[in-house]
């Protein structure tokens, strides 16, 4: 099980990195629980998960900055090729990005970025590739001690640089 303490940066699955700004005591439907208050500094968001469920939903660290390069080599790979309807890639893409693992993450980031440059992504997949590059950004921003606009800069540089993006 999960301890967190306040301070601690933490990768929430399908949301993205975020810092643990408190612990809140809160009563729903007559029952006191314990909730981990996370700050999500993309979207100025602020989310409460159950200090009980913590590892139900995948919380986990933030990646170690050793593990950027493995996240760099996904982004130089070969991209995946498109495989079925649109609908179908986006589930597998949303399954993919559901395991919490930023190696997928990353994944699906450049399959979507490199197959828009070829021929374009329907809206449900640009909205699936805006999330992954959320998600994405949002960790190696803790992972690298950079700021979103220097890991996003980044991110394109990298992919601009993909032998199979042309």
């Amino acid at each position: 099980m999960l301890l967190l303490q306040i301070g601690d940066k933490v990768v929430y699955p399908m949301h993205g990195a975020g810092v643990i700004s408190g612990i809140e005591n809160c009563e729903v439907l007559g029952e006191g629980k314990s909730y981990y208050v996370l700050e999500m500094p993309l979207g100025n968001m602020k989310v409460m998960i159950p200090t009980d469920n913590a590892d139900n939903v995948g919380l986990r660290d933030v990646i170690p900055q050793q593990k950027v390069d493995e996240v760099r080599e996904v982004l130089e790979e070969e991209p995946e090729k498109p495989k079925g309807s649109w609908n179908k890639r986006f589930h597998a893409n949303l399954d993919r990005m559901k395991s919490g693992d930023i190696c997928d993450v990353a994944a699906v980031a450049r399959n979507l970025i490199l197959q828009d440059r070829r021929r374009h992504i329907s809206s449900g997949e640009r909205r699936l590739l805006d999330l992954a590059k959320q998600i994405l950004v949002s960790e190696l921003v803790y992972a690298c001690d950079k700021t979103p606009k220097e890991v996003e800069n980044w991110l394109t540089s990298v992919l601009s640089a993909n032998a199979f993006a042309h």
